[in-house]
């Protein structure tokens, strides 16, 4: 690209010396010399310092580019720099006897130009004028005749060479994210991906890189689960093929008891059968033979009878007849006898059925299982209980059929009635059960029975599970904290103990609302935690509890602010004349008795002086916090050891610091009390708010009045301790102690 003001000057026949090629006055010398004039001008944007930049503001406003477009604009710029690093160079050295006649016809001919010629040296004669125009042609001639020869085959080779530089150059170098292509930048600004949103080629492989690995993650997790399916089916098919085989055995040595059972059966179906053949024979034998011995009876009266029936003699027949007429004769008895014609026994045998109940029973034994193994019941698993569940699982190492479990447990104790104590019994079908409304953090004895269709099998050994705890109680009441630190307490709700304590923070914002939990401390043997924490946030703390059953459930929340110290007064040591009321933080006194009366106190309390103390600080750094005073009230009000003497008054000793407000009838007198001691302070405006600073660091103890801001004491004492705040009434009337306020920067001295 050339500027604007190049087409109507001069220069422009140097540029675009093809339009005055077809001029037919010029001479080759002439043609010659400004070719090598316009070699002189191409190279001149590099050796004069080119102003690129005005360049491309031109063709901003030519295609009418406004001041938004400024990416595209730098990539434009990117884009004429390689071009301009692409423009073809001066032609330089050549090989052989080419290149040394190129480089002298160059040097001739770049200082032939007539008109600059003339400004340089002056104004020749007309005879040298002449001589060096005659000498000129003949140069001209010369170097025409090489570019004839071996000239256009050099440019046109570079050419080609330089058009291959330009396409290796001119490659992508943004990503289109509309087509999913790498294109030129040049593309993005004048071609058909100009409304197109594109990327850095970078930033493109880099995401794409990402999505690779991302879609290889979830190859190798697909292959992963396929592989443990494929084990999983190989491990199937090993048990369908072992089933088998027991099954075919099995099958086998029912087939031959039942084989075995038949042939018994039949072997006595058919000895039974043979007897019943020789006694029905020996039968039909025996009344064939009485058979026979009646018909030769038969036969022999038949022929003695005929005889008779023959006789002619009458004299002889009658007489034989007379005689048997007088005894009986062996006819008559014959005839006498009943002859029985009926078979002894039948042709036809009984119908004899084999008995094969027993090889049904054997058959269906085939099917029938003996009763099964003892289970085998696992240890307790982590995280397998709640509060109030347990998750109990079992295995059967053997090949026996189980219909249902049978889980028995009861609640393991010391006592030693504890076998008394009731069991109880679930049917299940699967080898894991989930037991229900059980005692927190308590030790149940499990012990499981496998059953089927033979009967139950023995009983496995017993383990013992615990179920979680019960989620502990925060005490926030008793919290103490400050602006960098917090002393959190709670109590266990469970008779038995626990193992450790977790403690879970989430600080809270104004942007969000959700408890986002940004710290966990694990291990906590005790019922308090000391934690370490940022100033002025707002945190929400939790508290778990475990043991070897798991975890509790969270304990309710509690809040705490780190904007200032907060501590709670100790009711074990206020005096029985003291009253704390519902807020926790104001004290009263309506009568004042003897201080020493009957009344009930604790081993704690204070008994001569009506006072009380707050809880411990146990924080370094600075604490501070105000009490809110009547101006007719008498109080005293400060710090003090955890060993202060209960029969003492606060500052009479040297375990307290306190400042003492007495009314007398002519002004309000004030006195900081250290072991009885006190400076001579007057203060001439009654502090209605008293603000007390305590300096653990510094080893101050400061007072002020807080509602207008001014300094009254400052004790200068190293405390060994840690100390209590500590407040006393001395006539009737109320104290109000105001915590968690942001330590005022008036307190600095």
């Amino acid at each position: 690209f050339y500027h604007m003001d190049l087409y109507g000057s001069k220069e422009r026949f140097d540029i675009f010396p093809e339009e005055l090629s077809g001029r037919g006055d010029r001479s080759l010398g002439d043609t010659r010399r400004e070719s090598a004039l316009s070699s002189e001008k191409v190279q001149r944007p590099q050796e004069t310092g080119y102003d690129l930049e005005k360049e491309v503001a031109e063709l901003a406003r030519m295609y009418g580019l406004d001041e938004d477009r400024e990416k595209e604009l730098e990539l434009l710029e990117g884009h004429l720099g390689k071009v301009e690093s692409r423009w073809p160079p001066a032609r330089t050295e050549k090989a052989g006897s080419q290149g040394s006649i190129y480089n002298s016809s160059k040097s001739s001919s770049s200082v032939k130009d007539p008109s600059q010629s003339t400004k340089q040296q002056g104004l020749p004669d007309e005879a040298s004028q002449g001589e060096n125009q005659s000498k000129a042609r003949a140069d001209d001639e010369a170097e025409s005749n090489i570019w004839s020869r071996g000239g256009s085959d050099e440019w046109n080779s570079q050419a080609v060479s330089e058009e291959e530089e330009e396409e290796e150059e001119e490659a992508a170098d943004v990503f289109c994210s509309t087509c999913k292509i790498p294109i030129r930048a040049f593309d993005k600004l004048f071609g058909e991906h100009k409304d197109h949103e594109v990327a850095q080629l970078p930033n493109a492989m880099v995401n794409e890189k990402e999505e690779i690995h991302k879609n290889m993650c979830k190859l190798e997790e697909q292959i992963a689960q396929m592989e443990n399916v494929a084990s999983h089916l190989e491990e199937i098919f090993i048990t369908v093929e072992e089933n088998f085989g027991r099954q075919e055995q099995n099958f086998e040595v029912h087939y031959n008891d039942a084989v075995q059972v038949l042939a018994q059966k039949y072997e006595e179906q058919l000895e039974a059968l043979g007897e019943e053949k020789r006694q029905k024979l020996e039968a039909l034998y025996e009344q064939l033979v009485d058979c026979g011995k009646h018909l030769d009876t038969c036969k022999e009266l038949t022929d003695e009878t005929q005889e008779l029936f023959l006789e002619n003699d009458k004299a002889e027949f009658m007489k034989v007849k007379s005689f048997n007429c007088q005894s009986p004769s062996k006819l008559e008895e014959f005839l006498k006898k009943e002859v029985d014609l009926e078979l002894s026994t039948l042709p036809d045998f009984e119908e004899r059925v084999i008995d094969v109940s027993e090889v049904e029973q054997l058959m269906n034994s085939i099917n029938a299982i003996p009763a099964p193994c003892a289970p085998v019941i696992n240890p307790q698993a982590p995280n397998a209980a709640t509060g109030t569940s347990l998750r109990v699982c079992w295995g059967l190492f053997s090949d026996d059929t189980v219909e249902c479990y049978q889980l028995c447990y009861k609640p393991v104790s010391n006592d030693r009635h504890s076998d008394e104590q009731a069991e109880q019994t679930l049917k299940v079908k699967e080898t894991y059960c989930t037991i229900t409304d059980l005692v927190p953090n308590t030790q149940y004895e499990f012990w499981v029975s496998a059953l089927n269709a033979s009967g139950i099998s023995p009983p496995s050994e017993r383990a013992v599970y615990v179920t979680a705890p019960s989620p502990p109680t925060i005490m926030s009441k008793k919290i103490r904290s400050c602006e960098n630190a917090a002393l959190v307490c709670w109590e266990s709700r469970d008779m038995n103990p626990v193992d450790s304590y977790t403690v879970e923070l989430s600080k809270l914002t104004d942007e969000e609302n959700d408890d986002v939990i940004t710290e966990s401390i694990v291990g906590i043997p005790n019922c308090e935690v000391l934690i370490h924490l940022q100033p002025t946030q707002k945190y929400c703390i939790c508290v778990r509890a475990h043991n070897l059953g798991g975890s509790s459930e969270s304990s309710e929340p509690v809040l705490i602010h780190t904007t200032g110290t907060c501590f709670y007064l100790n009711e074990d040591t206020a005096h029985p004349l003291l009253a704390i009321l519902d807020d926790g933080f104001t004290i009263s006194c309506d009568e004042l008795e003897n201080p020493e009366c009957d009344l009930p106190v604790y081993d704690n309390s204070f008994t001569r002086c009506i006072a009380i103390l707050g809880s411990l600080i146990p924080f370094p750094g600075k604490h501070y916090w105000e009490v809110e005073v009547e101006e007719d009230t008498e109080y005293r009000t400060g710090v003090a050891f955890e060993n202060t003497p209960r029969h003492s008054h606060l500052g009479a000793n040297n375990s307290s610091w306190c400042m003492r407000h007495i009314i007398t009838p002519s002004r309000h007198k004030y006195e900081f009390l250290h072991s009885g001691m006190t400076p001579d302070i007057r203060i001439t405006i009654p502090p209605r708010r008293i603000g007390i600073l305590l300096d653990y660091e510094n080893c101050r103890l400061s007072f002020f009045n807080a509602d207008i801001a001014q300094h009254l004491h400052t004790f200068n004492s190293r405390f060994q301790h840690y100390v209590h705040p500590c407040f006393a009434l001395e006539t009737p009337g109320i104290l109000r102690i105001h915590t968690g306020i942001t330590t005022p920067p008036w307190t600095a001295l």
